[in-house]
């Protein structure tokens, strides 16, 4: 399994670091394409492409390696990077997304416009969740809290006082008794009262 793993990640790797060494020639592609014939179209891989409402085909892909290469970038970056920050890269991707779905799918006359309303939920989302990370790891490594010692210490506190209260309430379902000393034995049996009962039961063993 770690052979695979290490076999997929090096062939990932490779991939990445040829597309991004090739970046400069993909972004001249436009410059062999057809100039001033909107009906010109050009095939690749099976894939038309024509100039999609822009003044020409070299004028729309030179749009989309406008987007698509910073799009793919982004993208190698945000799976290579190690940086706590590293969420944040989806922002710009989202932009770059929403800019190319816009420019291939929409029929608008105008481009990179509205798009930027589409940001607000991935912002809402991404913006708040590395805010979080940050002040967990500022408070970590600049103030010393960790946190999560503190989580399990605190969860190791509220055993302990479940068990005192568990403790607690056996102690008081335990029977009570009733001790009593010598003195105050004999005057709970010496009493008036009491003498006067014996003397009662024993006039009636006398009648008997």
């Amino acid at each position: 399994m770690k052979k695979d793993s290490a076999k997929k990640k090096i062939i990932f790797d490779t991939i990445a670091v040829f597309f991004i060494a090739v970046t400069p020639f993909l972004y001249k592609v436009y410059d062999y394409l057809p100039i001033n014939d909107p009906d010109a179209v050009v095939s690749f891989l099976g894939i038309t492409i024509g100039s999609n409402g822009f003044a020409d085909v070299s004028t729309y892909v030179w749009f989309l390696t406008v987007k698509i290469i910073p799009f793919l970038l982004l993208v190698i970056w945000f799976f290579t990077s190690r940086d706590w920050w590293y969420h944040i890269l989806l922002i710009p991707i989202a932009m770059y997304a929403f800019q190319l779905f816009e420019a291939i799918f929409s029929e608008d006359d105008y481009v990179d416009s509205q798009n930027i309303w589409w940001l607000i939920p991935v912002c809402m989302v991404v913006i708040p969740f590395v805010y979080f990370i940050r002040i967990k790891l500022y408070d970590r490594y600049v103030h010393g809290i960790d946190l999560d010692a503190m989580e399990v210490e605190l969860h190791s506190l509220k055993q302990k006082q479940l068990k005192n209260q568990n403790i607690e309430v056996k102690r008081t379902e335990l029977p009570k008794v009733d001790y009593r000393s010598l003195s105050e034995w004999l005057n709970q049996e010496l009493s008036t009262g009491r003498l006067t009962e014996l003397l009662r039961r024993f006039q009636s063993i006398l009648k008997i």
